[in-house]
């Protein structure tokens, strides 16, 4: 009899699963075309970093209309939104970056960007060139999905809308470092955080992942080198910097060519921006050079940094001038949390289909989602955003970036599992 009774319980369960089971995907389904208009709005309407006022507007709006717990104006324009499930438990956070870029928009689309305004000093169109759109909508659409659901949750989701995640304008503090500052992975505490980013050369459909390090830390250096002015006719009467920037940049590169082990982890050093000068026929006083550094290993990050702050000084005094360089830290690596990222992954695999998860090599972009997982254990991925067939994709941060509306449901499917595997696991 009591053989009976349990396998009567476990059928109850079951039938009960599939029930639920249904009706979400039910829900996800029925919100694809709400998914699609909220990134076209946003796509039409972008605003930069830190200026992501009326975006954060309309979050807040759809997650109040939710009956969430709502938290606006979190380094600066954040949108915070909490949902709890029907049994306190573990907290789990949702991200998408919400910026745009100051990109003169190319595309000849119904909801093109017309948008223009300043930007350090020139006129320049607004673009969300790098997707920030797409992932907005998506997660806009989870909370939605997930709300109808939340029986399913056995704790709490946190839904964490980031402003400035391209860096906000200098001399303003913004984006995720400053989020966790203001307490975001605070009160409820978060156990775990997920995250995704659309890319524009992955076919829909698919998902990329990389357990580990997954997108380099990022520094952005200035290198300001002082020489001697005179007149380009005769040189032996001055020291010039020009000559002596061109010697450092070649020399930084044998950093990366004879020193970084780089069959372990990938490393870049580039030179950007260079300003020097007035005139074809004088040698000027000064030059300066703006670049990043891209790192996917701690120790190797801390080689290069040591290297050029080395060399950048030395060259420039065997050439007789002087040279200093500073570092702006951008991002850390993005590690995906090695045992977070082997637990969650047969979630992506069931939703997308195992042959459509596909695990790739590190990339040398960067990402501030990595702050985040400095304080949490984290998992980053990448989603399809290109139509099938496409053999020429436009990169990311430019005039003709452009992502198929088709890519985006998967973002909902999975953001929505993750949350609630994680939950009940």
């Amino acid at each position: 009899m009591k053989i009976l009774l349990t396998s009567l319980t476990l059928l109850c369960a079951v039938n009960l699963f599939s029930q639920t089971d249904a009706q979400l995907k039910k829900d996800i389904a029925s919100i694809e075309n709400k998914v699609i208009n909220w990134r076209h709005y946003f796509h039409e309407n972008p605003e930069l970093s830190n200026r992501e006022y009326e975006t954060a507007e309309k979050i807040a709006e759809h997650l109040k209309s939710l009956g969430l717990e709502v938290e606006t104006g979190v380094a600066h324009t954040g949108v915070i939104g909490i949902l709890r499930g029907k049994e306190t438990g573990k907290v789990v956070a949702l991200r998408a970056d919400i910026d745009a870029l100051p990109v003169t928009e190319r595309n000849d689309l119904p909801f093109k960007s017309e948008v223009v305004t300043e930007f350090l000093g020139t006129e320049t169109g607004v673009m969300h060139a790098c997707g920030h759109d797409t992932h907005t909508a998506i997660l806009m659409g989870v909370a939605e999905v997930l709300t109808k659901n939340k029986d399913l949750l056995n704790g709490t989701v946190k839904f964490i809308f980031q402003p400035a995640e391209e860096g906000p304008p200098p001399g303003e503090k913004g984006g995720a470092g400053l989020m966790i500052t203001e307490g975001v992975l605070k009160n409820p505490d978060v156990d775990a955080i997920f995250g995704l980013h659309i890319n524009s050369s992955t076919p829909v459909g698919t998902i990329r992942y990389k357990p580990g390090g997954t997108m380099a830390a990022v520094e952005r250096f200035v290198i300001t080198v002082n020489g001697k002015g005179t007149h380009g006719s005769a040189p032996w009467t001055g020291v010039d910097p020009i000559l002596i920037s061109a010697k450092i940049i070649d020399g930084l590169q044998t950093i990366i060519s004879r020193e970084a082990k780089l069959v372990e982890e990938p490393a870049v050093i580039t030179v950007g921006k260079i300003t020097a000068g007035t005139r074809f026929n004088i040698i000027p006083e000064s030059s300066e050079m703006i670049g990043t550094v891209r790192t996917l290993d701690p120790d190797m990050r801390e080689m290069v940094i040591r290297r050029m702050k080395e060399m950048v000084p030395a060259i420039a005094k065997a050439y007789g001038g002087n040279a200093e360089i500073v570092f702006q830290n951008n991002t850390a690596i993005t590690f995906n949390d090695l045992e977070l990222t082997a637990e969650m992954l047969p979630t992506l695999q069931n939703i997308a289909g195992t042959d459509n998860v596909e695990l790739v090599k590190a990339t040398t972009g960067g990402e501030d989602f990595s702050f985040f997982q400095e304080e949490v254990p984290g998992f980053y991925f990448f989603l399809g955003g290109m139509t099938p067939g496409n053999t020429t994709p436009y990169p990311h941060h430019t005039p003709d970036f452009m992502i198929d509306d088709d890519g985006m449901l998967l973002g909902v499917k999975s953001l929505s599992q993750l949350a609630i595997d994680y939950l009940n696991n």
